[in-house]
């Protein structure tokens, strides 16, 4: 599996802005990158309630894997996003 070098709370907060602006989603500026480039900071705290969320996966999820490892995973994120563990 490839590891990204961007962290996960960045990506997230990327998509939600290019949701936004891009026309490809719901925006309507046919090449949003510089835009998004610009704008995804202001998304950061969307994608860290997103990630916040996933603590507790659901039952598909819990059934797929680890769930100290997931745990493990989510908690590295926002612990990398300068969350504390709660």
């Amino acid at each position: 599996m490839p590891v990204s070098n961007t962290d996960v709370v960045e990506r997230i907060a990327r998509v939600i802005a290019g949701r936004i602006v891009s026309s490809n989603a719901d925006g309507s500026d046919p090449s949003a990158g510089n835009i998004v480039d610009r704008v995804w900071r202001d998304y950061r705290e969307d994608a860290l309630s997103i990630l916040r969320t996933l603590r507790e996966p659901d039952p598909a999820m819990a059934a797929a894997g680890d769930l100290a490892v997931w745990e493990r995973m989510i908690e590295a994120a926002l612990a990398e996003a300068g969350e504390s563990a709660s």
